[in-house]
């Protein structure tokens, strides 16, 4: 199902319009000799009001072009914002493109008589991890004898930005990492880090129109972290980018905020539901119930605070969970980089 923070997935679908968010995503995370001889000053965004009636468009599929020597290589970047991934995803990339090709060849848009370089991209950023086939002949089930040269073939890159291995240094080697890092940020010292750090590559008039655009996204960013803190000041911030120590300040106090705002609505959620029950089978049994499930309420405030959506199997494995463990879980929601991380992906899968 679609990720329901309808924000976030405009927010990246406005970055990745700029041409220089592109660049670096292409430059840091795909990889190729056939950058070497790109031209970045021709990155261009391509109009896709191709895709037919019965195939409709993502709004927030994205296509470019740039020139490599003398020819144009064309990129098909898919934003996929969904708390599990898409199985099929394969095969939807195997269809887009081939619609892109038709549209390459009814325009004209062809090299001797060919159609250009295609590079299909999906940059997902959900918190289950990625295990959907890559290629689309991996999506058929075995070939008969003599078949298999008719099994299609295409591959799309996948960038998994919740597993991605970032530089560990507090600079950023680019606009893409930086965005990465922010979305994984654990604590305000590495909110205001990067955001710092994104203040120095944004240097110059030619980056105006991007740090505008990110300045707002990080706004959005910032009300998703911590949603429940009453950080209205935010728009007074005239220059978000700066990094500097009374922001970093200021963001630790909207997370605090942000927690204890939690952790009360979550206690007191809990302890109502116990004592409604403890007149029913007995105070004492129901005043435990409602402890317990004040703390799960509270952790999984948390997780979403944390990661953003989470799926099913982790509001069972809160509901199962023992005092303890949620206690456990608690002290290490900060220093976790992914679910899986936290729980522990082997002890959940047959719950998932």
């Amino acid at each position: 199902m679609p990720h329901p923070n309808h924000a976030h997935d405009t927010g990246y679908k406005l970055l990745f319009s700029h041409p220089e968010m592109v660049r670096d995503l292409l430059t840091g995370y795909l990889g190729g000799k056939w950058l070497q001889q790109a031209d970045f000053n021709t990155l261009e965004r391509v109009n896709a009001s191709y895709v037919s009636e019965t195939e409709r468009q993502r709004h927030d599929d994205m296509v470019w072009r740039l020139r490599v020597g003398q020819q144009w290589v064309w990129v098909y970047l898919l934003l996929e914002f969904q708390s599990e991934p898409d199985p099929w995803m394969a095969l939807r990339m195997m269809v887009y493109v081939g619609l892109l090709s038709q549209h390459l060849v009814k325009e004209g848009e062809l090299q001797d008589g060919q159609l250009p370089n295609i590079v299909p991209i999906v940059l997902y950023n959900g918190a289950a991890p990625w295990k959907s086939a890559t290629d689309v002949a991996d999506s058929y089930g075995p070939s008969l004898p003599g078949l298999e040269p008719y099994r299609p073939r295409l591959l799309y890159h996948l960038v998994d930005e919740v597993r991605l291995k970032l530089h560990p240094l507090a600079d950023v080697r680019n606009l893409a990492e930086a965005l990465f890092k922010l979305e994984r940020s654990r604590t305000p010292a590495d909110i205001a880090q990067v955001l710092g750090a994104l203040g120095q590559l944004l240097q110059g008039e030619a980056m105006q129109p991007l740090r505008r655009t990110i300045s707002v996204w990080v706004r959005m960013l910032l009300r998703r972290k911590a949603p429940r803190a009453n950080i209205d000041e935010i728009d007074t911030i005239n220059d978000l980018l700066e990094g500097s120590a009374m922001l970093e300040q200021t963001i630790e106090r909207w997370f605090d905020e942000a927690t204890m705002k939690g952790l009360k609505q979550g206690l007191q959620q809990g302890l109502q539901q116990g004592l409604q029950q403890g007149l029913e089978q007995g105070v004492q049994r129901g005043v435990q119930q409602g402890v317990h499930q004040g703390y799960a309420k509270a952790l999984a405030l948390q997780l979403r605070l944390r990661f953003g959506a989470v799926p099913q199997w982790v509001d069972t494995r809160l509901a199962q969970a023992s005092e303890e463990q949620l206690m456990d879980w608690m002290a290490r929601i900060l220093s976790a980089s992914s679910l899986s991380e936290l729980f522990g992906e082997a002890g959940h899968g047959d719950l998932i």
